[in-house]
């Protein structure tokens, strides 16, 4: 059985089995066990709570017997990948990294040294905003970050996250915000963009955010960090670069050389993961003048230890002395341990077999983590590597020169290594060739990969994720500006990456680059150029939706008909459809039904499902719910099998909204936070807002504010910083209603009034229309009459226009409201009546409830008490049955039923209360006397009294007490001149006795 390790109380003890081990701590010790080989029983005794011990899964593996607790898969400060833990005794959880520590790097070699200097990074990263790790490449800056990053992540003074960017692969700067808002989760709106979004953000979080890596960006790192110290308190930044930033707040601490006796450790350790156990130990002496030589870089100690396996310490350092000669004279100091760096790889470079060399200088094309097919493809394929670049790569691997990426199976470049490669790459001419066969095979993984847009979108964005910045490095190649070859190949992968930009919200990115991409041969009439222009169109959607979609489209459209392309045309004839949905719902109606019939013809299941998509939103906008209804659910379910989530989303959202005007509150929360769960994986503002406002609404009509605010608080952020920028669908409606229900109209007054405002300043859209009446409502409650009349004036003229019913029935109720104010009872009843009538033709009867509280109310104002008692009641059990609450403004009175003579009458049905209020009366706009001046209830009174039914029974099939119907009686006897029953039954019209007849 093998020895293991025990460290407690700062002292290691050997111990012949792990029983041993356990047996001889005391009672609550504190301890860490693992093997011999390579222990980390130190590490794991820093990791476990007060009198723990834990146990390693190779230690415990040893006795499977023992009896320990399973604590689960861990990952430790060394930032090794994870493991699994085992504790005697176990008490509080390890003190191991957390999903906020989710980004920081995996090393699969231990940290060695420098704990001193470890001890002041982190202390610095704790007490200052914005700190700067300096020094000359493999200098060691990027582990000792790390390193402090992990422990800063322990501690748990980063509740916000504490996340990583790597920088080393990216070229544009632009790129560098962009990188920062992917890594914290921060959504991108399309029109703020990815700073002022950012920002928004994480202007409360505390989190630590580390850039390695910078010296090639300093510029875009030091505006950001500038940015980020004066907007974001509470965010830390830690940076490694190679000269500071130079921006105010920053301390720079330089990156100082390995310690004699840390770089012998350093190089010990290293060349005993090499070695194995049968080669005997290098001789002491050799190591430290090795050591020595090499200045204590530890990049240069690692290359030079993993030739151990080949040569001695004696040998690597005889090798090096050329080298030396030729690339340190000078002073010492950073530039000249930068020269040892680089004398230490070229030996290195000059030890490697050509074709190792070849491939190692081509590997420099690759700006992220790449795998072995791709490694093969772009630097094979000729004599100068040919098929043994494989066996080569395996080599590059064995001599550190190329590095595991994060994830098992791919591998990368360190950035140190990358530029010395390129440099040799453009030494050998070689650039243009490599970079071509980059950008080849780029093209050949998205052509391949494009079949799954019609069968598993979220597997085609997973893969082109993994290599967007091969694809950006690709497309900066084959479009650049002074080109002078052919710009096809180029212009044909940004082709194919539209829907890249479109699902995963870096819009503005997508449209410059196809931009570029077009203007490369801006007279070109191909079907690359349609595509191109399509693809404008595509990212539009998301991103610039007014005027620029359909525009782009119509172009598409113009170049794919004249190529005869169906399958294009269909494509630009949905986006054209919605373009024109903001505007022109006729026009957009006309585009989805061609869309729908030419996706289905050509078999573009993305179209045909999108296009019954846009069917059931314009159907849903006419408030014919039912057929909506059915589109949304046929559409969605076709896109969620092709894994679309965003156009499924948007179905989802429509289809809550729709179910809750109809008055399903469950059926309505179930849709929209399913639209939430199928928005959320984009991480891209304006899909996952609207769905998050969907879902708010939908919370706010159960009066549920607090679950409404939870449900905003993913986009909240951007929408306190974008004010009226923003474009998200419903978000400042539901953030008005919300500013409502907590008793602010005068926020909710800014929100609204900014939902009636579109990107571009496009006037009276279908969503402008539909936000005009609360922000009536608003002004009137704030005494801002005559805007409430202007702005509830123009919501009727626009709903009347777009033919949005439901606008219209909003409009009349708030003119309605505002009659009433204005003591004008009889055309306040009309316009009630008016918008209650198109509630109950269209189905809302969600709104229909307010409509029957409203009449509710006019009827206590007009002195009808048992009217207003009847109509009241059961709008509150039509409340009470259905769980929608009412509008926040415009409560009804709570002592309707004082002095009415309904008593314990039931609440009417809902369908007989709506149509007890609509017959019951009208507005007073009759002729004094005669036929002509009774109301409608007074007309079903004498009907009824025609027929021959006693008072007690009118009054029970009218819902009315025995008094009231005798009132009613007394007023049409003096209003038609006759004095009894008798008098009435003679005199009363043909149609009453008709209706008797009958």
């Amino acid at each position: 059985m093998a020895d293991v390790v025990v460290w407690s109380e700062g002292r290691e003890h050997v111990c012949a089995a792990l029983v041993d081990a356990l047996a001889r701590l005391p009672a609550g010790a504190t301890a860490g066990i693992d093997l011999v080989a390579g222990s980390r029983a130190a590490l794991l005794c820093d990791a476990a709570a007060p009198g723990t011990v834990l146990v390693s899964a190779r230690a415990r593996a040893l006795a499977p017997d023992v009896a320990l607790a399973d604590l689960g898969v861990h990952r430790l400060a060394d930032l090794s990948p994870p493991e699994r833990l085992f504790a005697a005794d176990p008490g509080a959880p390890p003190r191991s990294l957390g999903p906020e520590a989710a980004t920081l790097p995996v090393f699969r070699t231990s940290f060695v040294g420098r704990a001193a200097a470890l001890g002041e990074v982190a202390a610095l990263a704790a007490a200052e905003r914005l700190v700067t790790l300096a020094g000359p490449g493999g200098a060691g800056k990027t582990r000792l970050a790390a390193q402090a990053a992990a422990r800063e992540a322990i501690r748990g003074a980063r509740p916000d996250g504490v996340t990583w960017i790597e920088l080393g692969g990216v070229t544009d700067p632009d790129r560098v915000v962009e990188l920062a808002t992917d890594a914290t989760g921060v959504l991108v709106d399309g029109v703020l963009g990815p700073l002022r979004s950012l920002l928004a953000g994480l202007a409360d979080r505390r989190m630590l955010i580390c850039f390695d890596n910078a010296e090639h960006l300093v510029d875009a790192v030091a505006a950001l960090a500038d940015a980020l110290l004066a907007g974001c308190p509470e965010v830390t930044v830690l940076v490694t670069s190679r000269e500071p930033l130079d921006v105010p707040g920053e301390v720079v601490w330089r990156v100082p050389a390995l310690e004699v006796d840390e770089a012998v450790a350093l190089f010990v350790t290293r060349g005993a993961e090499v070695r194995g156990p049968d080669l005997a130990p290098p001789s002491a002496d050799a190591v430290r003048s090795l050591c020595a030589r090499l200045d204590g870089i530890p990049l240069a100690l690692e290359l030079a230890a993993a030739w151990l396996r080949t040569l001695s310490p004696e040998q690597i350092e005889a090798g090096l002395d050329d080298r030396f000669a030729l690339l340190t004279r000078g002073p010492r100091g950073a530039v000249a341990r930068q020269a040892t760096l680089a004398a230490s790889m070229a030996w290195s470079h000059d030890l490697l077999a050509e074709r190792e060399r070849v491939v190692l200088r081509r590997l420099s094309v690759f700006a992220g983590a790449f795998d072995a097919d791709a490694a093969v493809a772009v630097c094979g394929g000729d004599e100068g590597a040919g098929p043994g670049a494989l066996a080569a790569l395996g080599r590059l691997v064995d001599q550190s020169l190329v590095a595991p990426a994060d994830r098992a199976g791919r591998l990368r470049l360190l950035e140190s290594v990358r530029e010395y490669a390129g440099a040799r790459l453009r030494e050998a001419g070689e650039e243009a060739v490599t970079r071509g066969r980059h950008l080849a095979h780029l093209l050949a993984a998205a052509r391949a990969a494009a079949p799954l847009l019609d069968t598993d979108r979220d597997a085609w964005r997973a893969r082109l994720v993994d290599r967007q910045d091969d694809l950006r490095a690709a497309l900066a190649w084959g479009l650049r500006d002074d080109q002078d070859g052919d710009p096809t190949p180029g212009r044909e992968l940004a082709a194919e990456l539209p829907w890249l930009w479109h699902i995963t919200g870096h819009g503005h990115e997508g449209i410059a680059t196809l931009g570029r991409a077009i203007a490369r041969r801006p007279h070109e009439r191909s079907l690359l150029q349609a595509r191109l222009l399509v693809g404008v169109a595509l990212v539009s959607d998301t991103a610039d939706p007014l005027d620029l979609e359909y525009d782009a489209a119509q172009r598409g459209l113009e170049l794919a008909t004249e190529h005869g392309d169906d399958r294009l045309r269909a494509l630009c004839l949905l986006l054209s459809g919605v373009g024109l949905l903001y505007t022109d719902l006729k026009g957009s109606r006309v585009a989805a039904d061609d869309a729908a019939r030419l996706g289905e013809a050509t078999g573009d299941a993305f179209v045909a499902h999108a296009a019954v998509v846009l069917q059931g939103i314009l159907m849903h906008l006419r408030d014919e719910h039912a057929e909506a209804d059915a589109l949304l659910e046929r559409g969605s379910a076709g896109l969620l099998a092709l894994g679309e989530r965003g156009v499924a989303s948007t179905a989802l959202s429509v289809r809550a909204g729709g179910t809750l005007l109809c008055g399903d509150l469950d059926g309505a929360r179930a849709l929209a936070r399913q639209a939430v769960a199928v928005a959320e994986p984009l991480a891209e503002a304006h899909r996952v807002g609207a769905a998050c406002s969907a879902l708010a609404l939908v919370e706010l009509a159960a009066g549920d504010v607090a679950m409404a605010r939870a449900a905003l608080a993913p986009v909240v952020r951007l929408v306190d910083r974008g004010a009226n920028a923003l474009f998200v669908p419903g978000l400042a409606r539901a953030r008005g209603l919300l500013a409502l229900h907590d008793g602010d109209a005068g926020e909710a007054l800014r929100w609204l009034a900014s939902e009636t405002r579109m990107p571009g300043g496009a006037p009276d859209t279908y969503l402008a229309a539909a936000a005009l009446p609360a922000l009536a409502a608003v002004q009137a409650a704030l005494g801002r009459t005559a805007d409430a009349h202007a702005t509830a004036a123009r919501a009727l003229s626009d709903g009347r226009a777009i033919d949005l019913p439901r606008v219209v029935a909003d409009a009349f109720e708030q003119q309605g409201w505002l009659a009433l104010d204005a003591g004008d009872e009889d055309k306040a009843i009309a316009l009630h009546q008016q918008a209650l009538g198109v509630r109950i033709e269209h189905g809302l009867r969600a709104p229909a409830v307010d409509s029957l509280e409203a009449l509710g109310v006019l009827c206590a104002a007009t002195d009808r008490p048992d009217m207003a008692a009847r109509a009241l009641r059961a709008a509150a059990a039509a409340r009470a049955a259905s769980g929608i609450v009412g509008p926040p403004l415009r409560r009804p009175p709570s002592d309707v039923d004082a002095g009415t003579d309904v008593g314990d009458e039931p609440a009417l049905p809902l369908d007989d209360a709506l149509a007890y209020v609509r017959r019951a009366w009208g507005p007073r706009r009759r002729p004094g006397a005669g036929w002509g001046s009774l109301t409608p209830t007074e007309v079903e009174v004498v009907r009824l009294a025609v027929e021959g039914l006693s008072n007690p029974e009118i009054g029970a099939k009218l819902y009315m007490s025995r008094s009231t119907v005798k009132t009613h009686l007394s007023h049409v006897f003096a209003k038609v001149g006759v004095a009894n029953r008798t008098e009435l039954a003679a005199a009363a019209p043909e149609h009453l006795h008709r209706d008797r007849a009958r």
